[in-house]
Order: C-alpha cells, then structure tokens, then sequence
C-alpha cells in the first residue's frame, strides 16, 4: 500500500487484517487455522506474533507496511502489486522493506509487480522495467539499459531529473 498510515482498517486487529482475505479465499478454514496462518505470515514478515491483538495505530509505519505485506502473502500469491510501497517511510525502513520483499521473492518465487516513482527503489527491486508516459510504455529494458543508456528523450529526461546527474545517450 501507499499509505500504512490510512490503508489499514482502524477497527480491525493487525490479526483480523491479516486473515481477512482467507475469509473470502479458504471460507472453509477454521478461526484457529487462520490464527496459525496470521502467526506463520507476521513471522515471516519480521513483526512478533504475539503483537496480532493490537490495533493499526499502535505500529510504526515500516510495521504496518509488514502487515499489509503479510496480508498479502497470507494467500500464497504467485504475484503481488506492489504500488509505491515505500514512498511514505524514511530510507532506512524503505531498505529494510525492499530487503524483506526481496527474500519474500527468493522464498516464495513471488513475481512484482512494482509501481513507484522513485528510481533509486525501482533499481534495488526490478529485474525489467517499464517506463510509461500518459499511460502507455515509452521504453523498456534491463535496469541497465533502461537507467544507465536510455534510448528515449522522456527517460533521459527522467533520469536526469530523478539522480540529478547526466545521464549517457543510448
């Protein structure tokens, strides 16, 4: 989520959030199968367990990151949409998240999806990036290709203006 400071329900536990999509997806699943599942998922998200009972606002905002993050992987996706998952965090907690998502990925063979706007993040995350302009891809390519030898004048562009720097011509 963009936002962990609003996308979370103020009226649920960080437990409740965590299990509410195994409501809708495993309808079937006993309260106390979801429970092992809430603790399984928070584990794995670096948050102690035993926290669950808590309430949103009494987690920081890297904490409620892991919890919209376990809310995800709770149902064992195959691919997960990220969008700017790291924009409202400093930049120590948006490496700690980044290197989270990155062994969530390695453990789970999880595909990204990964929106943002900011360039230093999309390069410690992607493997192909898209660069888009009024909705649509005006280049694409290897992180490499795509930040270090655009071939496009609006990514030059882009670049430039995102690491304040001169960026080679392709």
């Amino acid at each position: 989520m963009q936002d962990p400071f609003g996308s979370l329900s103020p009226r649920m536990t960080a437990g409740q959030i965590v299990t509410e999509g195994l409501l809708v997806h495993e309808p079937g699943m006993t309260a106390s199968e979801r429970d092992r599942r809430a603790v399984q998922a928070l584990a794995e998200v670096g948050l102690d367990p035993a926290l669950r009972n808590r309430y949103p606002h009494e987690f920081s905002g890297g904490q409620r990151q892991r919890i919209a993050i376990a809310r995800a992987i709770i149902l064992k996706p195959k691919v997960v949409v990220l969008d700017e998952p790291t924009s409202a965090l400093d930049r120590q907690v948006q490496k700690q998240i980044v290197t989270l998502l990155r062994e969530l990925q390695a453990a789970h063979g999880l595909s990204y999806l990964f929106i943002s706007h900011d360039l230093a993040v999309v390069r410690a995350m992607a493997d192909h990036i898209m660069v888009m302009k009024d909705g649509r891809v005006v280049e694409e390519g290897s992180p490499d290709q795509v930040m270090d030898a655009p071939m496009e004048e609006y990514t030059r562009k882009l670049m430039a203006a995102a690491f304040a720097a001169t960026v080679r011509t392709g």
